[in-house]
């Protein structure tokens, strides 16, 4: 997903002068064809997160389009202070782009992991938040943000699902896609872990069970037509996200559908519970440590959706 952002703002600096891309002392390999060619569209500020937020938020208000770029928690959780007093309150026209959503850097333990960035990032007011879950998704929402005026939090996996985009298709944030057609279970994935959700998806489907599964690219604006209508017409809705499941996608389809009236027969969320992912491992491994890779959401869903039919038998 890195590379397809990259890829992405390198094709549209040219005709997007107003464009700067700041960075805390990394991503240098894939950048080198973008400073190369817009050396005058990039600033490394070194390793001083604080600092990129409160430059990008005056660059912003000076006319540019700034995207700021750091890894797991150190663009958001490291200067939420300065998001959320100088960017957001100012409506500045600043894309904070966090690599490595969920714990896409597993090897290096829980302080590089972000598992409470869309809980924090979309309670803030102004503020656009876009978890793709693919790589057409990743470049689309990319795309979207430059062009996009106000606040925007973009984040990337390091792991995305194959490629789910149907032709000529077009992107939208805040409407939540379809990615499978089912009515049994609807399974609401966010970010690469989506991938997961198809995977258990094929599982299910050898047992019976054929599931709906959701992309939710977009957490704020959160479409609440498309998962109210996956309420009534399958037999519950599980959220899967590679995050705290308090406030997260969980949360979010949770205070949409109660608002909405529309409950569905079951609702699991599926995500990390009250802990920090403090194992050590890859992606892959802490997804089955914590029971989210897709035979554990199969399992999962499985076990609930016996429990709800035989109590409505």
């Amino acid at each position: 997903m890195r590379d397809a952002f990259i890829h992405t703002l390198t094709e549209l600096a040219p005709q997007h002068p107003e464009l700067l891309l700041l960075t805390g002392d990394l991503g240098f390999a894939v950048f080198n064809e973008y400073i190369a060619q817009f050396p005058r569209q990039f600033l490394n500020v070194g390793v001083a997160e604080q600092n990129m937020a409160g430059l990008a938020a005056g660059l912003a208000l000076e006319g540019h389009t700034v995207f700021t770029y750091s890894i797991g928690n150190f663009p958001t959780l490291r200067c939420l202070e300065q998001i959320r007093n100088d960017i957001c309150y100012h409506g500045a026209n600043v894309k904070i782009v966090c690599i490595g959503g969920g714990m896409s850097y597993g090897p290096v333990g829980f302080s590089h992991h972000a598992t409470e960035d869309l809980a924090i990032l979309r309670s803030l007011p102004n503020m656009l938040v876009l978890s793709p879950g693919d790589l057409w998704e990743a470049t689309e929402a990319a795309r979207y943000l430059v062009s996009h005026r106000g606040p925007a939090y973009l984040r990337l996996d390091k792991s995305y699902a194959p490629a789910t985009a149907q032709r000529d298709e077009a992107f939208r944030p805040g409407s939540i896609r379809t990615v499978r057609e089912g009515s049994d279970v609807t399974l609401a994935a966010t970010g690469g872990i989506l991938g997961e959700a198809l995977q258990a998806a094929d599982i299910l489907a050898g047992q019976g069970i054929f599931c709906r599964v959701l992309s939710v690219h977009t957490i704020k604006p959160l479409d609440t037509d498309t998962l109210a209508a996956a309420a009534s017409e399958t037999g519950g809705i599980v959220s899967i996200e590679e995050h705290a499941v308090d406030g997260g996608l969980g949360g979010a389809i949770a205070e949409a559908l109660m608002e909405a009236g529309a409950f569905p027969p079951f609702f699991v969320r599926m995500g990390l519970r009250n802990t920090f992912s403090s194992v050590v491992g890859s992606q892959q491994y802490l997804r089955k440590v914590y029971s989210l890779d897709a035979a554990a959401i199969a399992r999962a869903v499985a076990t609930k959706r016996r429990v709800a039919v035989a109590a409505f038998a």
